[in-house]
């Protein structure tokens, strides 16, 4: 397994981290079987970043991870690495009601974490989204207060503007900022992406292949669940749906002419833009993981990344990331 390293101040990783959101929840049911059992093939092929939320299926992804951890082979067990995100608050019907990231609340969130994961540490912690209503000093000093009691050890960030990235470095070291990068969601490339690597501070992809729309697998007639999230989607609707998948096609022409996948061809173009970028792979299944594995073995020539650049050329998507009332969330969005 290829490692990198997150930022100047943070762990050694895999060169691809595995999210588990989508074994818990938005993305319609999952088998909790094979959920493990991908966990379980993550760690044997060495990867070692594991990333989840407090929030994921109201603490049952942390719950899914202990057990997949608890039922590994030791050695797996330790190198395994946890990312946690923390501060969206959830409704009893499964709705989202904002952000909170009061010093007390972090320290809160916490220990809900540690017990659930069942370890007395997490390994990088971070709120999911800036909570308008508290200076990110503020919520940034209550991690670093948990760090220094041993309970955490890196301060992570995530879907943070330049300037919240740079008030937060002020206040502790900031190993990592998690935030969407794909082909299709480019938008770090101008101010984000510079001042993290002027701080010193790495990036971990997530949606990397935009929730499978990139994946080479979502089907023009498909129809999601009532629970897939992604049926709320500007990018998966109608029209815009049509057109982002025109553009898988002219990936896909790319990728056959490589004899590589879809998937492997978008992955391989987030490794490619740089060793302190670590992407997260959203694999749910034994199978997806494998595929999404073959990456690392897919080398990109100048020619290749000129070709995928024509293709899908930066802000070809159509339609925002989010809905709306979750793009105002989105202090990167600013």
């Amino acid at each position: 397994m290829q490692t990198r390293t997150l930022g100047t101040t943070g762990p050694q990783t895999s060169a691809l981290g595995l999210g588990c959101m989508g074994m818990s929840a938005l993305y319609g049911d999952a088998d909790r079987a094979e959920s493990l059992a991908t966990v379980h093939a993550a760690l044997e092929a060495d990867v070692t970043l594991l990333d989840t939320g407090d929030f994921y299926g109201m603490g049952h992804n942390e719950l899914l991870i202990n057990e997949a951890l608890r039922t590994a082979p030791a050695a797996a067990r330790e190198k395994a690495l946890i990312s946690v995100k923390f501060g969206a608050l959830r409704t009893v019907e499964g709705g989202f009601s904002g952000y909170d990231g009061r010093p007390a609340a972090v320290k809160n969130f916490a220990a809900y974490s540690l017990q659930r994961l069942g370890t007395d540490h997490i390994d990088i912690y971070r709120i999911a989204r800036v909570d308008p209503d508290v200076p990110i000093e503020e919520t940034i000093g209550a991690i670093a207060e948990l760090v220094e009691a041993g309970h955490v050890r890196h301060i992570g960030l995530s879907e943070v503007g330049a300037e919240t990235l740079r008030r937060a470095a002020a206040v502790a070291p900031i190993s990592d900022l998690q935030i969407e990068y794909s082909l299709l969601s480019r938008g770090i490339e101008e101010a984000i992406l510079p001042t993290a690597r002027e701080l010193g501070i790495g990036i971990t992809a997530y949606g990397v292949l935009s929730r499978g729309l990139i994946s080479g697998h979502f089907a023009r007639d498909r129809k999601l669940a009532a629970n897939d999230f992604r049926g709320m989607s500007p990018r998966f609707q109608g029209e815009n749906l049509d057109r982002n998948l025109d553009l898988v096609d002219a990936l896909r022409k790319i990728a056959d002419e490589k004899g590589i996948t879809v998937a492997q061809t978008a992955i391989a173009w987030v490794l490619s833009r740089g060793e302190d970028i670590v992407p997260l792979v959203g694999a749910r299944r034994r199978d997806r993981l494998t595929e999404a594995l073959g990456a690392l073995d897919v080398t990109l020539t100048p020619t290749d990344l000129t070709a995928i650049e024509q293709a899908v050329p930066a802000g070809a998507a159509a339609g925002d990331r989010y809905p709306t009332s979750q793009m105002a969330h989105l202090d990167s969005e600013r």
